[in-house]
Parts: structure tokens; sequence; C-alpha cells
């Protein structure tokens, strides 16, 4: 495994629990559902080896993610 390679698979796995812990803020009737959607986006890309596939989709996760975030907040979910 070359180094990029590498720091691509920490780049996912840290945006992976990122999620999941952001999974967890959600009202309890949607964790499931919300932790399942995200194991599912990971598992549809999980043999994907173009790198620039790859980075766009750890921006594409990153972007949906602070969107999450911040409706969680607005809802009050901390």
């Amino acid at each position: 495994m070359e180094l990029q390679d590498f720091i691509l698979r920490a780049r996912v796995l840290k945006l992976y629990r990122q999620a999941l812990r952001t999974a967890r803020r959600a009202p309890f009737s949607a964790r499931g559902e919300l932790r399942q959607t995200i194991r599912q986006e990971v598992e549809n890309n999980r043999n994907c080896s173009d790198k620039q596939r790859i980075r766009y989709l750890i921006s594409d996760g990153l972007e949906r993610l602070k969107r999450l975030d911040e409706t969680l907040d607005m809802q009050g979910h901390r």
C-alpha cells in the first residue's frame, strides 16, 4: 500500500467515525436508519480504487455531514 493510499484510507475511516458519532445525536427513532444509510454509503464504494473519485466522495461526505450536523443543531439535538 502506498503512502497516499494509506492517507486516503485514514481519511475515509475518520469520516465514517465522525458520521456515526453525529448519528448518535439524532432522535432515537431515526438513529438506526441513519446508521444503516451511513454504512451502506461506505459499503457501496468500498472497492473504489480511483483516487480522484475517493477524494470526491470524501469531500461530498464531509459536506453532507456538515449539513446533518447543522440540521441536528437547529433541531436542538446536541
